[in-house]
């Protein structure tokens, strides 16, 4: 027995203390493996490891990537469109109003534990295609959110560097930099989400609050100098003969404008983190969904009254030549506007409060990541178990993060390629999806809107690969990355005992409970027929191959493969008695030796005796039979059986035995 000393360690029985070593690890374990992120699917419960945070907040946190495209996208509109740079972002005001924001209020209802267009998309393709699908998809998710931590990093210590009072041993160390602030930002989450939304909150505010500012003064100054906009309509006239001179080159920029409506897929991953009351689970779950849409609605509106505002002011003031590349404003046309219009004094102010949302921008995506990939892969096998806990990803992540820093040099053009491609993917993605749930719902007009919606993210992916063939190549470096991470995974965790629960029936007991007074003898049985002399012929099988005797009792298995490409499943087994005297367990499983081993485990424990299960050799080559095993979840049953067995009860006199011939 051991007692607690004042001190507060424990001593041993035997009155020494343990070694240190041991209870440090341990001690570790625990931490990292604290809260862990639920698998998707009918067996979420609307629990989260987080503590949940009022819509407003979380919206705060999703926000810092989507408000944070203030700070270039301007200047990317002025750059792609020149003087119709207005004209340019009123089309993605548009798209974000009539089709991103319908969209995903869209994908809210229909994946509410926070999943969004990945699940529906997975509903579509049964079995190991939906799989591989879903694996490919994350590769994009992965890339997107990935880069865009990186990139918002980069982007962040140019915004530092270029400020007239950064010290000058900071300038060329942009690399160096950009680790410290991932560093930090991988830090963060390790102390938890709530920390996270606690510091997204003041950077969101203030940021909005200064651009606010620079609106106001920019507008000011467009009143008290009438030929800053007669020179702007000038330039119109100029660059575009008739509205096809007009729109074409509005929408020539629109890909690269459409970047800017990245914050929409993190904010329905998010769902599970909003706050949402409710007598029962449904109503919580109701309330959830109406939060996340009020989230989505709100963001998108502030966001669209800036992005006109920012888009007129700097194109009306800021010369052309500015915005070129090596120019003052080239990607910082608010922080040019800043300094310009407000003094250094306020432009250095703003220029801290852009490095500060860029740097935490990088949340979003972390967020993002955390609450989607660990519930794909853990649940498809295709993971370690600690991959289900959220501060073991954030090492990953952040990990990862620094090595595409320096893979890239920390420079963001480089990067953007990769970053568009798999924001525009995951876009085109919820698109297709919702267009396919809108036609099984049969709305006829919201299939044909989304289905417009589609086609034009579709264009805009294109012309994005068109452009930046290298994204393309990152996203599938990723994506082979991610595919062969997880058939590995899944080769290895092959043999884990994994039925989550077993139940058995009233009849299925009683049959256990009677058998258990004598020896309990299980015997699997492939089901053809199911007629008497299918059952007669497999008796004497039995009695011949195994060595029974005609009086021993025997109760034949019978396991139904539904879908071996899932990893996990429960086990309901059902008692019959077939053609007036054969006893039959049936139940459904992902493959037939985990559902063998499970029962003969679980009789094991409500009974007290050691079940035998008897199982025939396969024949065959036992090498494709192992592979039929892994991706059909039959194949070698006696073998694999005992393993899965071996694993799961390590002490030799408690396990089931397993008998072939």
């Amino acid at each position: 027995m051991s007692e607690t000393r004042a001190s507060g360690r424990t001593e041993a029985s035997d009155g020494t203390e343990p070694p240190l070593g041991p209870l440090v690890r341990q001690g570790v374990e625990r931490w990292l493996m604290a809260n862990q992120v639920q698998p998707p699917g009918p067996l979420a419960s609307d629990e989260h490891p987080h503590s949940t945070q009022a819509w407003w907040k979380v919206m705060c946190l999703t926000g810092v990537d989507y408000f944070s495209t203030l700070s270039y996208l301007p200047g990317i509109a002025a750059l792609a469109a020149g003087a119709l740079s207005p004209i340019a972002t009123l089309l993605i005001v548009g798209l974000t109003l009539l089709g991103m924001l319908p969209m995903y209020r869209r994908v809210a209802v229909e994946s509410p534990h926070g999943q969004g267009s990945v699940a529906m998309l997975e509903r579509l393709l049964p079995f190991w295609r939906g799989k591989v699908f879903v694996l490919v998809l994350l590769g994009f998710v992965v890339t997107s959110w990935l880069v865009t931590i990186t990139l918002s990093a980069a982007d962040a210590s140019v915004h530092l560097i270029e400020n007239p009072y950064t010290p000058d041993a900071f300038h060329g160390k942009n690399v160096l930099i950009t680790v410290i602030l991932l560093l930090i930002l991988g830090f963060v989450f390790l102390l938890g989400f709530n920390e996270a939304v606690v510091v997204a909150i003041p950077l969101v505010g203030v940021f909005l609050a200064l651009n606010a500012v620079i609106v106001v003064v920019g507008v000011m100054h467009v009143v008290h100098d009438p030929s800053l906009l007669s020179g702007w309509t000038q330039a119109l006239r100029l660059q575009g003969a008739g509205p096809g001179g007009l729109i074409t080159p509005a929408i020539i920029a629109f890909p690269l404008l459409v970047l800017g409506l990245s914050g929409f897929e993190t904010g329905v991953s998010m769902m599970p983190l909003i706050k949402a009351g409710g007598a029962t689970p449904e109503e919580q779950l109701r309330n959830r969904v109406r939060n996340t849409r009020l989230l989505l609605t709100t963001a998108a509106g502030i966001m669209s009254v800036y992005l006109v505002a920012t888009s007129l002011i700097t194109t009306v003031i800021i010369p052309p030549e500015a915005f070129a590349e090596g120019g003052e404003a080239n990607g910082r046309a608010l922080a040019y506007l800043a300094h310009q219009l407000l003094g250094e004094g306020f432009g250095s102010v703003y220029d801290l409060s852009s490095v500060l949302i860029l740097w935490f921008a990088g949340a979003s995506a972390m967020a993002g990541l955390i609450n989607i990939v660990p519930r794909y892969l853990p649940a498809y096998g295709m993971a370690p178990e600690w991959g289900k806990a959220v501060r073991p990803v954030v090492i990953v992540y952040t990990v990862l993060s620094i090595i595409v820093t320096l893979a890239f040099h920390a420079d963001v053009n480089a990067q953007a390629g990769a970053y568009a491609t798999g924001i525009l993917v995951m876009m085109f993605s919820g698109a297709f999806a919702v267009t396919v749930s809108a036609r099984r719902r049969r709305a006829r007009w919201a299939t044909v809107g989304f289905a417009v919606l589609t086609l034009v993210l579709l264009y805009a992916l294109v012309a994005n690969v068109v452009e930046k063939p290298d994204g393309i190549v990152i996203s599938g470096l990723f994506i082979l990355g991610i595919v062969v991470i997880s058939v590995l995974s899944r080769v290895r965790r092959a043999f884990e005992l994994r039925v989550t629960d077993v139940e058995m029936d009233r009849t299925a007991q009683l049959f256990v409970r009677d058998a258990a007074r004598r020896t309990i003898r299980l015997v699997a049985n492939e089901p053809n027929e199911r007629d008497a002399n299918e059952y007669l012929e497999k008796r004497r099988e039995s009695v011949r191959d195994y060595g029974l005797a005609e009086t021993d009792d025997i109760i034949f298995v019978e396991i139904t493969v539904t879908d071996p490409s899932a990893f996990a499943s429960r086990l309901d087994v059902q008692g019959h008695v077939m053609h007036g005297h054969y006893r039959v367990l049936t139940m459904e499983g992902t493959n037939v030796p985990n559902a063998l081993a499970a029962l003969g485990l679980h009789v094991r424990d409500v009974t007290g005796r050691r079940p035998h299960i008897y199982v025939e050799w396969t024949e065959g080559n036992p090498v494709v039979n192992l592979a039929r095993f892994l991706f059909l979840g039959v194949g070698e049953v006696a073998p694999t059986t005992r393993e899965v067995l071996r694993r799961a009860e390590p002490d030799i006199d408690r396990r089931p035995y397993v008998h072939t011939a």
